[in-house]
């Protein structure tokens, strides 16, 4: 199960100005880079923090089921859509009576067919995000996001790192979802 956004949320007016005003840059010289550090640093919030932080349209596939399959991101705001896929590709909307859709008070999202077709899976459309935009995500996460891309662009010519730094990660942490398995 692979997700795929089909909509990502906006970066380029907001979070971009904060991003360059807290790296002192006033020329939109970088602003290409700068806005694929932000996204690079809002997918690592998502994977610190097991939250979809900024809204955005999803599209995921499933395998043909009567039992209920999780969506995998949190949180569902909307499940827009679901068709049917068949095995060439063609894709064919679902009525609303031929499955059901469960969100959570978690934010976890779920769908199940009433009757499974064989050889066919399901393409489920939704939105997810703890923020609307930019404006109405939490102070920590969006502090955070700005601090990690910054980190990344300082810090460019040195490689990779593996982890947040630590500063990032005390203000990830609170919105940190864990999983006993």
């Amino acid at each position: 199960m692979k997700r795929a956004i089909v909509a990502p949320a906006e970066l380029a007016g907001t979070a971009l100005d904060e991003l360059k005003q807290w790296l002192a840059i006033s020329t939109p010289k970088d602003d290409a880079l700068l806005l694929v550090l932000l996204r690079a640093s809002l997918d690592l919030c998502e994977g610190f923090t097991g939250t979809m932080p900024l809204e955005a349209q999803c599209e995921v596939m499933l395998s043909s089921s009567d039992g209920w399959q999780c969506l995998g991101t949190r949180p569902v705001r909307s499940i827009t859509s679901v068709e049917m896929v068949s095995a060439q590709g063609v894709r064919s909307a679902l009525p609303f009576d031929a499955y059901d859709i469960d969100i959570a008070a978690d934010g976890g999202g779920q769908v199940r067919l009433a009757r499974p077709r064989a050889a066919e899976r399901m393409a489920v459309s939704f939105s997810a995000g703890l923020a609307p935009d930019w404006a109405g995500l939490p102070e920590g996460l969006r502090h955070g996001i700005i601090r990690l891309a910054a980190h990344h662009y300082r810090m460019r010519d040195a490689g990779p790192s593996e982890a947040p730094p630590a500063a990032v990660a005390a203000l990830w942490r609170p919105w940190r979802r864990m999983r006993l398995v």
